[in-house]
């Protein structure tokens, strides 16, 4: 949507709780782009699709966990094709366990953890299944057990999960005139991407010069635009071989590319591979 901010997002709390723990399950999953106050743990648990965060274009599936730091724009949306996508989404404010609890010794590692997630984290690891289970614990956990189990989950992340660090944008100040126009930005790309899009088009809604634009971008987000444009049509394009039977001279097409060698060139260069072989990746051996 042209012209648009991300939405500053407010989820309710819950009767008698300090902080959010609840799955979303929806033919119609998709979280547009925006941002809140809050820090939030997403585990995906059906579903699969294309996820933005800060400047950072990628893939989810079920079983992947971030961790995305308070204020930091992002967005999901589910592939065509797939009947349901569901995640347990975990919200919490800085201070929800009191003012100061983060600065006393004890709890400095998670501290830092947050602080990292500012970037946007994503988990992995072989106890990602047994942080998993404890994060969906929480939904049902009541009292001080409930605290007690995020806790816990947070120092599973902090010092047994491994972390890839998603965003190179780092600052994200709610007030920043400059921010806003980035979004509107980000907004109407992720809308259109698809579509054909120019410089000067992107250039006019952050009310700049092609020259400034560009200029801008790169600064802000250590990447030129056309090779964030690129990264979104690409990792369209991957969930499509995937998850599609569609022939890859169409998904070359749809994902907003108008020449299949340039696709097979930009593919290649971001994933190391052919479009061919990266769907062949993905088909079971025969015998299985």
């Amino acid at each position: 949507m042209l012209g648009v901010r991300p939405i500053v997002q407010k989820l309710p709390l819950a009767g008698e709780t300090s902080f959010i723990a609840s799955t979303f399950r929806t033919p119609y999953f998709e979280t547009p782009w925006h941002q809140h106050i809050e820090y939030e743990i997403s585990l995906f648990l059906e579903g699969h699709g294309m996820c933005f965060v800060g400047n950072y274009v990628g893939e989810f599936k079920a079983g992947d966990l971030f961790l995305l730091g308070k204020n930091l724009p992002h967005a999901f949306y589910k592939n065509e094709g797939i009947q349901t996508a569901a995640s347990l989404v975990v919200q919490f404010t800085e201070d929800f366990w009191g003012q100061g609890f983060l600065k006393i010794p004890e709890t400095q590692a998670i501290y830092k953890l947050l602080s990292a997630s500012m970037q946007g984290i994503r988990l992995s690891g072989d106890r990602l299944p047994e942080l998993a289970k404890s994060l969906i614990q929480l939904e049902s956990d009541q009292g001080f057990s409930r605290l007690l189990n995020l806790l816990q989950c947070l120092k599973l992340m902090e010092e047994s999960c491994e972390k890839s660090f998603l965003s190179t944008q780092q600052e994200f100040a709610n007030n920043d005139k400059f921010k806003q126009r980035l979004d509107e930005v980000f907004d109407f790309t992720i809308r259109n991407f698809q579509q054909r899009i120019t410089l000067e088009e992107v250039a006019a809604i952050a009310h700049l010069s092609v020259t400034a634009f560009c200029r801008y971008f790169k600064k802000s987000t250590q990447k030129s635009y056309v090779q964030f444009l690129t990264e979104i049509r690409i990792g369209y394009a991957c969930q499509q071989l995937q998850s599609t039977d569609k022939s890859i001279l169409e998904i070359c097409y749809e994902s907003g590319f108008n020449s299949p060698v340039n696709f097979n060139k930009q593919f290649f260069k971001l994933k190391k591979t052919t479009p061919r072989n990266f769907r062949m990746s993905f088909l079971e051996p025969l015998g299985k």
